[in-house]
């Protein structure tokens, strides 16, 4: 029985055959959520307006460093406001609003939905421009004054009949009755 040094055994061929379709599987995942991320990032669900006074913001995270932010939307003075979470990718927008911090502002977003990943920001919804309120500067709405309350007068007590008599009248201290 010969045997031909030259050809790979069986075991050796079928361990390649694994090795190279475990490689392409990998390959082809990380390809697909790198596509995958690239379209939800591109993509947006939504946009739209949101006013309020801007509360927070800060640049947070381990190894992804994002920028959150916090706008308290007031709907009705008096009533506790809606608190409105944002992300900014944009350093330009991230420098404009750390400037406002405390003021009324406006910002314009997009909603990504579906990153697959944190490190691109905390939340959907990512802050693209940015716009002051006109009345900037100011606090948020008070709270309404308590109505004034009515009361009748009370009505007027009778004195009693020692001090309705005249000054003149009274008799000086330790005269006889």
């Amino acid at each position: 029985m010969m045997r031909n040094e030259g050809s790979p055994s069986l075991a050796a061929r079928s361990r390649g055959w694994f090795l190279r379709a475990l490689i392409l599987t990998v390959l082809l995942a990380v390809g697909a959520l790198a596509l995958w991320t690239w379209f939800t990032l591109s993509w947006s669900y939504s946009d739209g307006e949101r006013a309020g006074v801007l509360q927070k913001f800060s640049r947070k995270g381990w190894i992804c460093k994002t920028h959150e932010g916090e706008v308290a939307q007031y709907v009705v003075a008096g009533v506790s406001p809606q608190i409105w979470q944002f992300s900014v990718r944009n350093d330009a927008v991230a420098a404009q609003l750390d400037k406002e911090v405390g003021h009324r502002v406006q910002l314009h977003y997009t909603e990504h939905r579906g990153v697959p990943s944190s490190c691109f920001a905390e939340t959907s919804y990512f802050v693209d421009k940015i716009t002051e309120e006109p009345d900037a500067g100011q606090s948020p709405p008070a709270a309404p004054a308590a109505p004034a309350v009515s009361r009748p007068a009370a009505p007027a007590m009778a004195a009693p009949p020692e001090a309705a008599t005249p000054p003149s009248a009274a008799k000086p201290a330790g005269a006889p009755p």
